[in-house]
């Protein structure tokens, strides 16, 4: 029997000096892309600061929305219904992550590479937007017709195939979500990834001057 379930791609802006100069560039209010399972958003996973105090330390994470960092935060939600399979397999492969998270890294120059529209590679890193999109694009699913790589934020809020179900301050989002009855927990099966491709990419390096001038304004 097909059953279908839902995953959540959450924008974020959360008005820090990084994120207005990120905005700068793109000229988009939202900045900050993250994938999450639960409509609640207890199980949100990105690419940014590993701690809130530290804009210069950036890499896989699982957010917690409720932090005081996010608590100014604009958002705006979507919803994407999905195969359970392709949830599940989705899930499998971020957890996957997770179980090495200290390898990956926030891949500024990635990010540069958008304004040229160049993918710039690097082992083992990602930056939000790309991790989200990859994530997706592993489970065989493309609501945006780009490469992974030149995909940014604003592009989920114009793909037809996500649902926006809320637009406004992430606190109002999260309010309403403890007043509205729990939607049952879903239930999670290994899923194989053979045949799909490799997942990580091998890729150049960059100096740490490089590194350094870009995390003056890119990391959120």
């Amino acid at each position: 029997m097909y059953t279908e379930q839902d995953i959540w791609i959450v924008l974020t802006g959360t008005g820090t000096w990084f994120s207005k100069m990120i905005q700068y560039f793109t000229k988009a209010p939202l900045n900050h892309a993250s994938i999450a399972f639960d409509s609640e958003l207890r199980e949100v996973y990105s690419f940014g600061r590993k701690k809130a105090n530290n804009p210069f330390d950036g890499g896989l994470v699982r957010e917690n929305l409720r932090d005081p960092f996010f608590y100014t935060s604009e958002c705006a939600i979507y919803r994407f219904r999905v195969s359970n399979e392709d949830y599940q397999r989705m899930h499998n492969l971020v957890k996957e992550m997770m179980r090495d998270q200290n390898r990956y890294k926030y891949n500024l120059l990635g990010l540069l590479g958008i304004l040229f529209r160049i993918h710039i590679d690097r082992d083992d890193a990602y930056f939000c937007s790309h991790f989200v999109a990859t994530v997706l694009e592993q489970a065989g699913l493309r609501p945006v017709n780009k490469p992974c790589h030149l995909v940014t934020p604003e592009d989920f809020s114009r793909s037809p195939q996500l649902n926006e179900i809320y637009h406004g301050p992430l606190h109002g989002y999260l309010t309403q979500e403890m007043t509205s009855p729990l939607s049952p927990s879903p239930t999670f099966t290994p899923v194989t990834t053979k045949g799909r491709g490799k997942f990580f990419r091998i890729g150049k390096r960059v100096s740490k001057a490089g590194k350094e001038l870009l995390y003056s304004y890119l990391i959120k």
